[in-house]
């Protein structure tokens, strides 16, 4: 009998080894979920948490982008010039507004002593022949001359002829006037003459530098056609349209709106699954500089949406996410996608979010930061 009695109690404690295990597993598992987190009573009220559910209404409002000043091609202006030569003098830094024609620079060099003579000599030599030729002309006539000297003085003045004008057209290249040019006015130095009204960008050089004819010296920026480059989900581009308008403003001064309409929506996403709006502003404003950063909000159609509170979303690593509730004072982050937002009214969407998803609506950063803590202390 005594021996039967120990078998089964052998027996029931086996069985309870075997039903603990899976429990202490799932405990430890539910341990080591980061998603999770849990408080107490005390510390759920001390936070201000409430719990709530999304409310399905007319998200109508305000979609809010971000982006930055940008420049087309067409509007900035790579200045070098055809001749290398040394940087004499430049007053040039970079935020200076130039106007169309304006010295940018001043270039010192043998060769535009050179150019100078071979234009000036080439002159004179194309006025010899030419006066030749009608003396050759004249004899011709009178049988004093034959044909081949007058077709040889003709050949003369119309070589030295191009030789002159392609000169003059190097000369023209480089900033000087072949007309105004004579033997009392050869100048060792040129100017760097500005082909836009607008601001400088970049200045590439400095006194005393040698500049090849490959360098970009100068780098010039016109302001009037800057516009706003928007970057804008997926989700948000179908409530976009050509035409609507776009109230934006910097970090710095949000107080300060510039008006803008959109021009162009790219019809190719990038590889964050966003596409680029451009916007051109209604009125130019000096301070808005290339690559500046700016806030902006469209008013878009209304489209039913779930909706919650401002306090109920978080955002941690460029990422949202809300808390749902798992009942026993446990909460999951769930990342969700969010939307318009309006009257302090977000709108989100994601797996398994619907209108009866228990989740908290207010306070959920201290969900958060007692998450941040949680791994901090591990």
């Amino acid at each position: 009998m005594t021996r039967y009695i120990l078998l089964l109690a052998a027996a029931v404690t086996l069985a309870s080894c075997s039903h603990k295990k899976p429990e202490q597993e799932s405990t430890e598992q539910a341990d080591t979920d980061t998603s999770l987190v849990k408080l107490t009573p005390l510390q759920i009220k001390n936070a201000g948490i409430q719990v709530g559910t999304p409310v399905l209404t007319q998200a109508s409002g305000i979609l809010k982008l971000q982006g930055s000043i940008d420049v087309p091609p067409q509007s900035t202006v790579s200045v070098s010039f055809p001749l290398g030569g040394y940087l004499k003098r430049t007053d040039l830094l970079p935020g200076v507004h130039v106007r169309r024609g304006q010295v940018l620079g001043v270039l010192e060099d043998m060769q535009y002593i050179q150019l100078q003579q071979d234009y000036l000599s080439a002159k004179e030599r194309e006025l010899f022949a030419e006066t030749e030729y009608k003396r050759q002309l004249e004899l011709n006539a009178s049988k004093a001359s034959s044909d081949k000297v007058l077709q040889q003085a003709r050949t003369e003045m119309q070589t030295q002829r191009i030789t002159m004008q392609s000169l003059a057209q190097k000369l023209e290249l480089i900033g000087i006037n072949p007309r105004h040019l004579s033997s009392n006015n050869i100048s060792k130095s040129v100017n760097i003459l500005s082909p836009i009204d607008g601001f400088v960008s970049k200045v590439n050089v400095n006194i005393g530098k040698y500049t090849s004819p490959t360098d970009v010296l100068f780098e010039l920026v016109n302001p009037k056609d800057i516009h706003l480059a928007l970057n804008v989900f997926e989700k948000d581009v179908n409530q976009l349209s050509v035409g609507q308008r776009v109230i934006t403003y910097t970090t710095a001064h949000p107080e300060m709106k510039y008006e803008a309409e959109i021009i162009l929506i790219s019809k190719n996403l990038n590889e964050d699954r966003m596409a680029n709006v451009h916007c051109h502003f209604e009125k130019f404003d000096a301070s808005l500089l290339p690559g500046m950063f700016m806030n902006a909000e469209v008013q878009v159609n209304n489209q039913t949406a779930l909706t919650v509170t401002e306090q109920a979303v978080v955002k941690w690593q460029n990422k949202y996410y809300v808390f749902t509730d798992q009942g026993h004072n446990t909460f999951r982050m769930v990342p969700v996608t969010t939307g318009n937002q309006n009257n302090r009214q977000q709108q989100i969407s994601g797996q398994s979010i619907t209108a009866n998803t228990k989740l908290v609506t207010q306070n959920a950063y201290a969900l958060l930061m007692k998450m941040k803590n949680n791994a901090e202390e591990e």
